[in-house]
């Protein structure tokens, strides 16, 4: 009978620490995130006051930026349309993150995923678009995926850190992007200026809202990012592959010692993070722009950090932060236009919600009475 007992007594306690730890991460998954946003607009706002701009013009900005994210059917386009490469390559630089890479190097993945897409895309002529487009986005994903594991290659043989590398191969994306955009097969005939041929309409993403008004440039590259979500949360935690992604990422001892190939590891991490990420830079190309152009990367791949900090590296959550900074951008538009601030304020709150998630603590401190309080008094 005793024993019984102590056994029922030794299930609750461990359901009773299931709940706690649950508890836990719903705070740092969701309830942090939703704080470091509100936090980060109260800041913005001071910022304002504090650029000598009134109270009721501050009201306006806000306003304006609600309704220019989501106040009419084409401000919600411009918002999921902008949210599309900030996901696909807030999900590969999460995915580097639960791996334990802290690959920055987004945004030259985006530059030579989204250049590998226009060669491709205007090279193959006189394919139907159902081989034609898949082909185009398959050559960003590649080749984005190929720059990565540079970085992946260099820290599993040498050890060079994954920070210093993607930095340079920044750099180096840029340049190079520059350089191919002026030689006579890539540059657009009759331009001296480095822009490049446009890609056949055979290799473009289809506009979805057309048949509603011709201006909505919602593309079919959110079926790709809602797959892309799907895929990777597969792979993270269906997978075994994604368990060896995380277990090296949370104890790489541990993942050693279990027989993992670190090595191998971190190519693959690496690899696919670019993949995700030169799949953002063909999406924009195919899906919006139709050419490249110096700064067609417009720093997708940066914002693309902040979106995989806000969303915690979890394939939900990068898909909601994505949609939010997609919100933030085509907001921002409107509120410079409505309320006559300056879009560089949503710049000011993006950075402010990367400060705010890098910092729990400082959030838990804002607002105490948004958590559970634990032994001691703590929040």
């Amino acid at each position: 009978m005793s024993e019984t007992r102590k056994d029922v007594n030794e299930r609750l306690q461990g359901l009773l620490a299931r709940a706690s730890h649950g508890r836990d991460d719903f705070e740092d998954l969701v309830i942090v995130p939703l704080f470091a946003v509100v936090a980060a607009l109260i800041f913005g706002a001071l910022v304002m006051l504090a650029t000598a701009v009134d109270i009721g013009t501050i009201g306006r900005s806000f306003v304006a930026l609600a309704y220019g994210a989501f106040g009419s059917l084409n401000a919600i386009s411009e918002t999921l349309t902008a949210s599309i490469p900030l996901v696909l390559a807030g999900l590969g630089l999460g995915l580097g993150f639960r791996a334990g890479l802290f690959n920055i190097g987004a945004e030259g993945q985006v530059i030579m995923g989204g250049i590998a897409a226009v060669i491709v895309g205007f090279s193959l002529t006189g394919l139907p678009w159902i081989i034609h487009l898949p082909l185009v986005l398959l050559a960003g994903v590649l080749v984005g995926a190929a720059y990565a594991a540079i970085a992946g290659v260099l820290k599993a043989t040498t050890g060079a850190h994954e920070v210093i590398s993607t930095i340079m191969l920044n750099l180096i994306s840029y340049e190079l992007l520059n350089w191919l955009l002026r030689q006579p097969w890539i540059q657009r005939p009759g331009r001296s200026d480095p822009i490049s041929k446009s890609v056949p309409d055979t290799a473009q993403l289809p506009r979805l809202l057309t048949q509603i008004d011709p201006n909505l440039r919602l593309h079919a590259g959110i079926v790709v990012m809602l797959l892309a979500v799907a895929l990777i949360y597969w792979l993270l935690f269906k997978s075994k592959l994604g368990f060896a992604f995380r277990t090296s990422g949370e104890n790489p001892s541990a993942a050693n010692y279990a027989g993992m190939k670190a090595g191998l590891i971190i190519v693959l991490a690496m690899g696919v993070a670019g993949g995700l990420a030169g799949l953002a830079g063909a999406t924009q190309i195919t899906g919006v722009l139709g050419r490249a152009s110096p700064g067609f990367s417009a720093g997708i791949g940066f914002d693309a950090i902040a979106v995989a900090l806000l969303g915690r590296s979890h394939p939900v959550g990068i898909l909601f932060a994505g949609i939010l900074f997609g919100a933030l951008e085509a907001g921002g538009r409107q509120m410079q236009v409505s309320a006559g601030v300056s879009i560089d304020l949503i710049g000011i709150i993006q950075a402010l919600i990367i400060v705010f998630i890098a910092a729990p603590l400082l959030v838990r401190a804002i607002f105490p009475w948004g958590f559970r309080r634990k032994k001691g008094g703590a929040a």
